[in-house]
């Protein structure tokens, strides 16, 4: 499966964080990310500020790493609003 992760042109992992990873999935996705680092676009959406990100995985060494290649050649965009489902939510229960 890494190797089919790797020949994507495009990858979007969405909700980084949002569980905290295993060591062997820590170290898994650690892999996908290396094998396409500056080969393929790689999207990542997160609700957690990078200093946040080592509780997702478990190790400052290995989130250094990642950060280090994720943040090489990257655009990254800061996002602050409301939820789109929450004002959805109120929308619909106004009608």
């Amino acid at each position: 499966m890494q190797k089919q992760l790797a020949k994507y042109r495009l990858l979007i992992i969405d909700e980084l964080g949002y569980v905290p990873l295993s060591p062997t999935g820590a170290e898994l996705l650690f892999e996908v990310f290396s094998q396409r680092y500056e080969r393929g676009s790689t999207i990542v959406t997160s609700n957690l500020p990078f200093d946040e990100w080592t509780s997702t995985f478990g190790s400052e060494r290995l989130t250094g790493a990642l950060l280090d290649r994720l943040t090489h050649h990257v655009h990254i965009l800061e996002m602050n609003g409301e939820s789109y489902r929450l004002k959805h939510s109120r929308q619909s229960g106004k009608a």
